[in-house]
């Protein structure tokens, strides 16, 4: 079972990386933000991997720390969550995001989650509350500060920011999937237009 990769970056297509390690290419599927931090090509990568085997095929999925690689297979574990749910989470959530979603009852948040509908994020709130071991009555304003997230918290002001303007859930999602792992709400929300504005 491959638990890590650490090699050559060969090749980035999309949320895919080749990944050379000792002449032998590994395709690796990754978040954005994982894109972002891996670098030009030629450049040395190190990765935490889930190794995910079924009968007809293994897929290698990477991840820049091994807590997002927990908090993937907990994902993964749960009913009606599979690999790609997992990863289009993780896309737009971090952990701690996840966390504080999960202990402040965000539904709304779950729903930026491409494929996710409001029965879908209601039982996903009740189950990984559980196997994340999010703890219960943390207050509605968000969770101690050594829990919340910052970059979560600048996420979900940009997206009450987009669904003031009139956006849909699916182009919020799609949008906030692609914007950098950290940054200043302003920031986020200048990026987020300008990609809107070109879609």
């Amino acid at each position: 079972m491959i638990g890590s990769l650490r090699g050559e970056l060969l090749d980035q297509s999309g949320a895919e990386l080749l990944i050379e390690v000792s002449g032998l290419g590994y395709r690796v599927q990754v978040t954005p933000a994982v894109v972002d931090q891996v670098g030009s090509l030629g450049s040395e990568v190190f990765l935490h991997v889930h190794h995910h085997q079924r009968e007809d095929a293994g897929t290698l999925f990477g991840f820049s720390s091994i807590e997002e690689r927990r908090v993937f297979e907990t994902l993964i574990s749960t009913h009606g969550v599979g690999p790609s749910m997992g990863l289009a989470i993780l896309s737009v959530h971090s952990p701690l995001g996840l966390r504080q979603i999960l202990a402040t009852d965000d539904i709304d948040g779950l729903c930026m989650v491409p494929g996710v509908g409001k029965k879908t994020a209601a039982r996903l709130l009740i189950e990984l509350k559980t196997r994340l071991k999010v703890p219960e009555g943390v207050p509605v304003g968000g969770l101690s500060d050594s829990v919340a997230d910052p970059s979560n918290s600048a996420r979900v002001d940009v997206r009450d920011a987009l669904v003031g303007l009139g956006y849909g859930p699916e182009e919020i999602a799609r949008v906030l999937s692609d914007l950098p792992a950290v940054a200043e709400s302003s920031e986020l929300l200048r990026q987020a237009l300008q990609r809107l504005a070109a879609a």
